[in-house]
């Protein structure tokens, strides 16, 4: 089984003839970790002769204080992915379906595969998750669906009237997973915050991370909020010391220096839409995004324009049918639009 399965492929970095490299296929914060967070890691790391708190007590209480929320509502595991596979593994049953979008974020069907469940992937209307379609799809051997808002790769949302009537049509012994990796970047606010959802919603869990917003993708912290029921069960299915303890000190000391990191997250939402608009002036058709990234559908030309952007040392995504780019600095959103245009113009 093992060898029929697709390894996961992350974002790489390249480097053109003349030494440039705008590493744009990861979603990756393009800023340096806050000084705080520095100083956080650095005295954590005089214990890592020690076990981490296998429990996370600070950081869980740290995200129960923030989010106003029961500290037994909150999980903790290395990344939000890892979190997903704890998720899957709760529903491990050979009977057992998992509904998600396609396209949508690449490692959902290799977790499915990995759990042992059947994927059940309902196409993109327009870009975006097609609810009705979900709700059509749902049977008796239905036990989770994922709705990643905004969706990775197209950034594109579900609204608030449209996600609760999805919802109330969801029968309850189904878990509804609100996969909110980019919550922080939303500005729509027809977008629902998932923990205005999960309180009145017993089957509905909220999957958020440090690792976008936060600018510690490199450390593997991603957290679950979801009723007492299912955040115990991801609990168990967590392996013991998952979050290390540099991790976890990065994670409290960042959620202390929120609001300066925002002020990182509102110049990457001006650099969005900057970039968005100049695309779509270059004669782009780019989705309206909610992420730190923008979706450029390529068809069969999806692998020419990667291999065109890495001439420039622009690093992009390849998926398939498109290609997903990530808001960087200004001066790596530049060399990507320059390298988007001469590709137009062909």
């Amino acid at each position: 089984m093992l060898d029929d399965l697709p390894a996961y492929r992350a974002g790489k970095a390249v480097v053109s003839a003349d030494g440039r490299s705008f590493k744009l296929s990861s979603n990756e914060s393009p800023y340096d970790p806050l000084p705080s967070v520095v100083e956080a890691i650095a005295a954590a790391a005089r214990e890592v002769h020690r076990y981490p708190d296998p429990a996370c007590a600070r950081l869980t209480e740290a995200l129960a204080g923030r989010f106003g929320v029961p500290r037994e509502h909150v999980a903790l595991g290395a990344g939000s992915v890892t979190v997903a596979q704890q998720l899957f593994e709760t529903v491990s049953d050979p009977e057992a379906e998992v509904i998600y979008a396609w396209r949508s974020f690449e490692a959902y069907p290799l977790l499915a595969d990995l759990a042992g469940v059947t994927s059940v992937r309902v196409p993109l209307a327009d870009e975006t998750h097609d609810l009705k379609a979900f709700a059509e799809a749902i049977t008796p051997r239905t036990r989770m669906i994922f709705v990643c808002n905004p969706n990775n790769p197209t950034g594109t949302v579900n609204r608030a009237a449209e996600l609760v009537e999805f919802l109330d049509r969801v029968p309850e012994d189904v878990l509804v997973v609100l996969d909110e990796a980019y919550r922080e970047y939303v500005r729509d606010a027809d977008v629902p915050d998932g923990l205005g959802l999960y309180a009145d919603r017993p089957n509905v869990a909220v999957l958020r991370t440090f690792s976008k917003a936060y600018g510690l993708a490199g450390l593997r912290v991603g957290y679950l909020i979801a009723q007492e029921p299912i955040a115990s069960a991801v609990r168990k299915t967590m392996v013991p010391f998952a979050v290390n303890s540099i991790a976890q000190a990065a994670a409290v000391a960042s959620l202390a220096a929120e609001d300066e990191l925002l002020e990182r997250v509102e110049t990457v939402v001006k650099e969005r839409t900057r970039v968005r608009e100049a695309l779509l002036g270059q004669g782009w058709p780019v989705p309206p995004t909610e992420a730190n990234f923008v979706w450029l559908r390529l068809g069969e030309r999806t692998a020419e324009f990667a291999e065109h952007c890495a001439v420039d040392g622009v690093a992009v995504r390849p998926l398939g049918e498109g290609c997903r780019v990530s808001i960087g600095s200004p001066e790596a959103n530049d060399a990507f639009l320059a390298a988007a245009e001469r590709f137009r113009k062909g």
